[in-house]
């Protein structure tokens, strides 16, 4: 996309509250379930099962991306997709959208403009008929998009994590490592010492610009969530800490043991498991109730002295945790 001039793109700090507002609002359009959007103290959003479900989620630019690596859009796009996978996890299907933001004053308008873009796409995509319907703004050394997601039942029971049973099969839709092989390669590849640069396609083997997708602008099947919760899923969530710290928190939330089969789990088992952010859906089913779009990975066990076994063998990786894994110095 051409650069803007300045006096087209200004500063955040030389422009009014509402200029921004203005600019992000012209480019989101209604819900569909919307009774009264932006413009008013609060939205008012239809819920025709009689239940909401409601979730948040905070991206901070540190721990959770940097600036050097996801524009704008990739970042309004992601923010958007992890929202709106929790909602489907539930067995929901997205609403609307919240979106605060901390936005530092250095910024240009149009980079909040290509955010707004990001969320209105990625609903479009995702999510038909889920749009922003409000939020706040302020202004923050550290730029911050905290995101609240509503979502509809449809008359459906909510999928929780803790109704898995022995004898059911656990199986993934969307997909395992893809997500972690992007970071590694962002931070294998594209730091100055400890300072983050610019992605160069040019510098990108074969499956890395899809790998990089998977982490900066991820899709989450998330149609798949109400279909699952038709079919009868008994416990589900979204895989977004890895795949093996997330089925051990499905295992202990439903008292059983959970085994995975190796040869299920890509060409890149290892990275399967510990990689986090793919936001695969991961779902228990009665035998023979497998939906599709969804593949058999494993079996749930009656309670054993392990939360999660991998071909028998308790599984010792764990997935990110920001208050471990995260290195400032490292970008």
């Amino acid at each position: 996309m051409p650069s803007r001039p300045d006096t087209d793109d200004p500063r955040l700090g030389d422009v009014s509250e509402g200029r921004i507002l203005q600019a992000i609002l012209t480019r989101t359009p209604a819900a569909s379930h919307t009774l009264i959007g932006p413009g008013d103290d609060a939205a008012v959003i239809a819920t025709p099962s009689g239940s909401v479900v409601a979730t948040t989620d905070t991206l901070v630019h540190g721990p959770d991306f940097r600036l050097a690596w996801s524009s704008g859009y990739d970042l309004g796009w992601k923010a958007a997709a992890v929202n709106l996978a929790d909602v489907a996890a539930m067995g929901a299907r997205p609403t609307a959208l919240l979106v605060a933001l901390a936005v530092p004053r250095e910024l240009r308008l149009s980079f909040v403009e290509r955010l707004a873009d990001g969320f209105r796409d990625a609903c479009a995509s995702l999510a038909p008929g889920c749009a922003v319907v409000g939020g706040d703004l302020t202004v923050s050394d550290v730029l911050t998009v905290a995101v609240t997601a509503l979502g509809d039942l449809e008359g459906r029971v909510a999928v929780t994590r803790s109704g898995a049973r022995a004898g059911d099969v656990i199986a993934v839709a969307g997909e395992l490592g893809h997500a972690a092989r992007g970071l590694a390669v962002l931070f294998g590849r594209f730091r100055d010492g400890d300072v983050p640069v610019p992605v160069d396609p040019a510098k990108l083997a074969s499956g890395e610009s899809a790998a990089l997708a998977a982490q900066l602008r991820p899709a989450p099947p998330i149609g798949l969530g109400a279909v699952a919760a038709t079919a009868g899923a008994t416990a589900m969530m979204d895989v977004s800490d890895g795949l093996a710290i997330d089925a051990r928190r499905m295992a202990a939330a439903s008292g059983v043991t959970i085994a995975l089969d190796r040869s299920r789990l890509g060409d890149d088992p290892e990275r399967a498991l510990a990689g986090g952010e793919d936001h695969a859906l991961l779902a228990t089913f009665p035998e023979g109730t497998l939906p599709p779009g969804f593949r058999v990975i494993g079996s749930v066990r009656a309670r054993g002295e392990e939360d999660l076994l991998c071909n028998d063998v308790p599984v010792d990786l764990s997935g990110w945790d920001p208050y471990r894994d995260w290195d400032s110095v490292a970008g």
